[in-house]
């Protein structure tokens, strides 16, 4: 049983703040085995990465946390980035032609950009996974429709940080049962739905500091984008 951080964010994201390095130290120091660093829209960190995670003991697994027209969608196991604003469809297609898994992250939560009020059920059915856990949770409600939807369509449930900074990084945790430490081995098992999720809330404490350094590091990009 293999312990994967699925969705965790650097500072190439708008709104994350620390360098991969970072992140992996976190993972490596909580006992996970796998990590993925799935930045908005882009994927040039995740790449970078993937290349050095072992060196921290971890293997590293690519993917980027995308922006369709109907809201995020999680690809893992990327190659490429793929671009914002293609339809749900599409951007699931794109995943797979690269061989890649996608995974919905917080389908429920509509002001965190979550698919399911844009899209029709047998859509949201049509990915490979749900994520049915996301640490950044104010009630806990929509991770309970998340889950007793991946149940009923018998789909796989990952959990994910949401991590945007390094101390986040293992808040929320996918157990992969596979003895292929590989990238490909855990998104084969977890496709398979040989996964358990086990996770926590995300202090109240800590989930402000993010919120409010995502708000300073979009303001502070904007001001130097005009400049």
């Amino acid at each position: 049983m293999l312990s994967v951080e699925l969705h965790a964010h650097s500072d190439l994201s708008y709104d994350g703040r620390d360098p991969v390095e970072l992140l992996l130290e976190q993972a490596a120091a909580v006992g996970l085995d796998a990590l993925a660093v799935t930045d908005h829209d882009e994927i040039d960190e995740s790449l970078r990465m993937a290349e050095i995670a072992p060196e921290y003991g971890l293997v590293g697994i690519t993917g980027m946390e995308i922006t369709s027209e109907a809201g995020h969608v999680l690809g893992l196991g990327l190659s490429e980035r793929i671009p914002a604003g293609l339809s749900f469809t599409e951007t699931l297609d794109r995943i797979w032609e690269q061989d890649g898994v996608a995974v919905v992250p917080h389908p429920f939560q509509r002001a965190r950009h979550g698919v399911a009020p844009h899209i029709s059920q047998e859509e949201l059915a049509s990915a490979d996974a749900i994520e049915v856990y996301n640490s950044r949770l104010f009630t806990g409600r929509s991770n309970r429709r998340a889950e007793r939807f991946a149940e009923r369509r018998d789909l796989p449930q990952t959990a994910g940080s949401d991590a945007h900074i390094a101390e986040m990084v293992g808040q929320a945790v996918t157990q992969v049962a596979t003895d292929d430490r590989s990238p490909a081995g855990i998104l084969d098992a977890l496709t398979d739905g040989r996964t358990t999720v086990v996770g926590q809330r995300t202090p109240w404490r800590i989930s402000m500091r993010q919120f409010g350094g995502g708000v300073k590091r979009r303001i502070g990009r904007a001001a130097t984008s005009v400049l």
